[in-house]
């Protein structure tokens, strides 16, 4: 039951910081560029 409670809130904040699809859409987005970014730094670090 706490779980539950736990989770539809961390949803709610995920939805409220992102208003629109477009907006989950930039969101993903911008998180997959930054993965990509690090994982090009630590290549060339190698």
């Amino acid at each position: 039951m706490i779980k539950n409670i736990i989770f539809t809130i961390a949803v709610l904040l995920t939805l409220t910081a992102c208003n629109t699809v477009a907006g989950i859409g930039q969101d993903v987005k911008a998180a997959g560029q930054g993965v990509s970014n690090a994982a090009h730094s630590v290549q060339n670090a190698m």
